[in-house]
């Protein structure tokens, strides 16, 4: 997994000592991989992607040109990561104090799209196939397969796994019109069940 005829790096790029990238990687221009993270198999990493120590990021994740993504942060396979979306990792950050070692953990499941420009507090979970819109700022757990906007962000919908948005029936059953599955939905949760 860590040989570099299996991935590709540009000239421009940076790579720390032990990083783990898998087969099919490819990380762009000026971006820099800092020690210790892991990268899986077919991950894309624009232009100007700085991944901190020891982030995780699972297979097929894209990342967009401008994201910057800190220690604490894990990404499960499949995650699609906008322009110039922001991470923290501290809730009180101040220059004259040192907080390392107090980062908060944020989560991202498998699936999930968060869109140009919006803001992760950091601490805050992001559940499978959940999709945060474009300049929202996350202020608290997003459940899987909610759709949420604006600032804080306000959940207005969900999406199906196609990124469509469900429309639910009186019987609490939504298709998706891309990909013909099913969802239910039962209290706050939705789950797909065919």
């Amino acid at each position: 997994m860590d040989t570099k005829s299996e991935f590709f790096v540009h000239p421009t790029a940076v790579v720390d000592d032990g990083c783990k990238i898998g087969k099919g990687s490819s990380i762009w221009h000026f971006s820099h991989i800092m020690s210790n993270c892991v990268i899986g198999e077919n991950c894309n990493l624009g232009q100007n992607v700085v991944i901190s120590p020891e982030v995780v990021l699972g297979k097929n994740c894209k990342v967009q040109n401008n994201v910057s993504i800190y220690t604490g942060i894990v990404c499960d396979e499949d995650v699609f990561l906008g322009p110039s979306m922001v991470f923290t990792n501290i809730n009180n950050p101040r220059s004259a104090v040192n907080r390392r070692g107090q980062y908060l953990r944020t989560h991202v499941g498998k699936g999930a799209s968060i869109g140009a420009n919006a803001t992760i507090v950091c601490g805050h979970n992001i559940g499978e196939f959940a999709f945060i819109g474009a300049g929202a700022v996350v202020t608290k757990h997003v459940p899987a397969y909610a759709l949420v906007v604006g600032n804080p962000a306000k959940q207005i919908g969900w999406m199906s796994e196609y990124g469509h948005r469900l429309k639910f029936d009186t019987t609490g059953i939504a298709i998706c019109p891309e990909s013909k599955q099913k969802y239910s939905l039962e209290g706050h949760k939705v789950k797909r069940v065919e």
